[in-house]
């Protein structure tokens, strides 16, 4: 089966596409430049794209007279730019003159889901800087970049590249539309933070255990050189001051690890009831050693989610040993868990740590999981803690799309309860 082109093609879609195919390796190769490096992934993308392209406009100059047979026209297309744009590692979206979709990649779909074809781009972005500049770019403006954050489910950073599409009469008669290239800066973003927190927190927390060193270095040095008495005892003071500062940079860089890794989602399967239990058996030691029982009250069979282990483990590690060493005087901590049948958000799987100590007064309750915040300095730095535990929780949590609360009364004690997605039945067994 054959059929004759005709020398006079109206724009389409796949016109736009194949277009930006060339585009698309300009885009990227001019953005990895200004990034100073260019990644493998990258340069493999853009050289597609460029030799996509040419073929693409080599194959459309006149053709009168040429006859294209059906084998010819499928291995045009299966190397076609949907194929291309399909391969682009990073977001694109392609949108005509009204702004409307007419294709995307997948990449692009996992960061909008809302993206559907023929359909306004404004229905699934919700940044007004990135949609005016979209505007003036169809309308004849030059290619411009937008920077936005996207703050749900977790907050992201992007760069959006807009570049215009000219139509078949060329870029005088009018714009075809735009293609928008992604580039995420937020693990630059991420870095960056961590760089300055890190800084300014740890050097205040750091400063006090080396002071501490510092002095009894001295004393050991100088006045109590003979002393084998104050040596001893100063000597594990000064393995116990060691140790504090060994916990504090474990603690920074765990956190900085999950900081890095908060936006991408864990896809694992977990059992949260085997986890509960392991680190039960783990902490039981340290509960005996303080006189604190632990009960876990929990449905018969795995409760599974989707998720990092070790991550989970430090959660309830973290809240477990909290709760018995802050919540002693209770004597008792209860972990419990339950799911909620899944409903139009899905269902979920809620793991509750309740002591029956002292409690949390109420002004102290928002600020518990910023970094180094503690409710008693003294306290906290006296059972070993850094300051840094419940923020590491915070971030773990929010990596598995989940939620933690806290709740307290002065008096009767204190619950975390963290919340995470649950999987459906079929991933039960």
């Amino acid at each position: 089966m054959i059929e004759t082109t005709k020398n006079s093609l109206r724009l389409s879609a796949n016109a736009i596409a194949l277009r930006t195919a060339g585009l698309s390796s300009a885009i990227f190769t001019l953005a990895a430049l200004a990034g100073g490096s260019l990644g493998i992934s990258t340069a493999l993308a853009a050289l597609a794209s460029l030799v996509v392209a040419g073929l693409a406009f080599r194959d459309r100059r006149p053709l009168s007279g040429r006859v294209v047979t059906t084998g010819e026209r499928r291995q045009k297309h299966a190397f076609g730019p949907a194929a291309v744009l399909a391969a682009l590692p990073d977001p694109v979206v392609i949108v005509d003159r009204r702004g409307l979709v007419v294709d995307a990649n997948r990449a692009a779909i996992a960061v909008l889901p809302g993206l559907r074809n023929a359909h306004p781009l404004s229905f699934a972005l919700r940044a007004p800087d990135v949609l005016d500049g979209l505007d003036r770019v169809v309308k004849g403006g030059k290619a411009e970049a937008v920077e936005f954050v996207e703050r749900v489910p977790v907050e992201r950073a992007f760069e959006v590249h807009i570049a215009p599409l000219s139509d078949e009469a060329g870029a005088d008669a009018g714009r075809a539309g735009a293609a928008l290239y992604f580039r995420d800066l937020t693990p630059a973003r991420r870095l960056e933070h961590m760089r300055v927190d890190f800084v300014a927190n740890a050097s205040h927390e750091l400063r006090t255990p080396l002071a501490s060193l510092m002095g009894f270095i001295e004393t050991l040095q100088g006045p109590a050189r003979n002393d084998a008495a104050a040596r001893e005892r100063f000597l594990a003071i000064m393995r116990e001051q060691a140790q504090r500062m060994a916990r504090l940079i474990d603690d920074l860089l765990s956190l900085s690890r999950i900081e890095l890794s908060v936006h991408v989602q864990p896809t694992a399967i977990v059992d949260v009831i085997a986890l509960l239990r392991h680190m039960i058996d783990t902490l039981a030691p340290l509960a005996r050693e303080r006189g604190v029982e632990i009960v876990l009250e929990a449905p018969p069979g795995p409760v599974n989610v989707r998720g990092e282990r070790d991550e989970l483990l430090r959660v309830f590690e973290n809240l477990i040993e909290n709760a018995v060493k802050y919540g002693e005087g209770g004597g008792r901590v209860d972990v419990r868990v339950a799911t909620t049948a899944p409903g139009s958000g899905g269902g979920e799987v809620s793991v509750v740590v309740r002591d029956y100590g002292p409690g949390i007064a109420p002004e102290h309750l928002p600020r518990l999981t910023e970094r180094f915040y503690r409710v008693d300095v003294a306290a906290s730095r006296g059972k070993g803690g850094t300051g840094l535990g419940l923020a590491i929780v915070k971030h773990i949590v929010m990596r598995h799309r989940g939620r933690l609360a806290i709740a307290s009364d002065v008096g009767r004690g204190a619950s975390f309860t963290v919340t995470l997605p649950a999987l459906g039945d079929e991933s039960q067994n």
